[in-house]
């Protein structure tokens, strides 16, 4: 009996992948927007290390960012690597996500430093790379290795260097969602499907 998900062509799924990217990327710009025209006063719902009063910046950082510049730094990687995993279905896109967010923010409140503010969707976008990379093979789908691959090859580099500690950068929230995104490839991998036996 087919489902609903089973009757989805390639291309449906395309769409509403990209129309959900795209629609999240506006969303950043305009949150970005809503802060700048009320003097950063959003800025005060990011991580707030430690701080019991600020737990909402947990859920609320990657939504927040420190200026048009931030939120554009984040937007291609986060549109390009979130429509690949949105590919595979909106739901498990969705959760990979949520948990990837959750696991960055309650890193780094726990670990930031103090008197610091963490905000932007950078962690998001590192769990999204990770995730994306070793899906495919623990999956043993080869379009999704490859692309994997691919995507290994053109921004490995950067993400290498996106973990290393810097003054002024949240590397520990890259290498926490790094780390996240390998992790729910692992938990949500579909079983690979065998030849049935005559």
């Amino acid at each position: 009996m087919s489902t609903a998900q089973d009757a989805w062509t390639q291309t449906d799924r395309a769409k509403a992948a990209a129309k959900l990217m795209l629609g999240w990327v506006a969303l950043l710009w305009v949150i970005e927007a809503i802060d700048f025209a009320t003097g950063h006063a959003l800025d005060a719902y990011g991580i707030f290390p430690r701080d019991p009063d600020r737990l909402i910046g947990i859920v609320a950082h990657p939504f927040l960012h420190f200026g048009f510049g931030h939120v554009a730094s984040n937007s291609l990687p986060l549109l390009v690597l979130g429509f690949i995993a949105a590919l595979s279905g909106i739901r498990r896109f969705l959760a990979v996500s949520a948990l990837n967010i959750a696991a960055v923010g309650i890193g780094a409140w726990l670990i930031a430093p103090p008197n610091s503010v963490g905000a932007g969707a950078s962690g998001l976008v590192f769990g999204l790379f990770g995730y994306v990379v070793v899906r495919g093979f623990v999956e043993r789908k080869p379009l999704n290795a490859a692309v994997g691959l691919a995507l290994a090859a053109l921004w490995g580099t950067t993400a290498f260097l996106g973990i290393l500690p810097a003054d002024g950068v949240g590397w520990y929230a890259h290498l926490i969602g790094l780390v996240a995104g390998v992790v729910t490839a692992l938990f949500f991998r579909r079983p690979v499907r065998r030849p049935a036996i005559a």
